[in-house]
């Protein structure tokens, strides 16, 4: 599974981006997909994750109400809306992929990933 991301930038506080993440190769269905983002002198923290198939997703306290996870099973990409952005949102964005969801959303850990972008918010 190849993972390729992209929609970083630097943002106004308030400001909004849409991260895209394009996944090629043997996925399915029942995949799980996550956005994790770790901050300067942060740890990485899982963001977001949704499923393929649909069904359950996963936010972070730290964004829910702000970010919207979302997929396209055509194009195979999946967004991360990011509204009401704020410096502490600050960090390099990574898309990851795993066989299994749960993994992503209650261990925080997948068995693919993509190479980050990064998201700057001014304040």
């Amino acid at each position: 599974v190849q993972l390729q991301a992209s929609g970083g930038g630097l943002v106004q506080a308030g400001g909004s981006l849409r991260l895209s993440c394009v996944a090629s190769g043997r996925t399915s269905s029942s995949y799980g997909m996550g956005w994790f983002r770790q901050g300067p002198g942060k740890e990485r923290e899982l963001v977001a994750a949704i499923r393929w198939s649909g069904g359950p997703t996963y936010y972070s306290d730290s964004v829910k109400g702000r970010f919207t996870i979302s997929r396209d099973n055509v194009k195979n990409i999946v967004y991360l809306q990011m509204n009401g952005l704020t410096p502490e949102d600050t960090a390099v964005y990574y898309c990851a992929a795993d066989p299994n969801f749960w993994k992503i959303a209650t261990m925080k850990e997948a068995s693919y990933w993509g190479q980050g972008t990064l998201v700057t918010v001014s304040s």
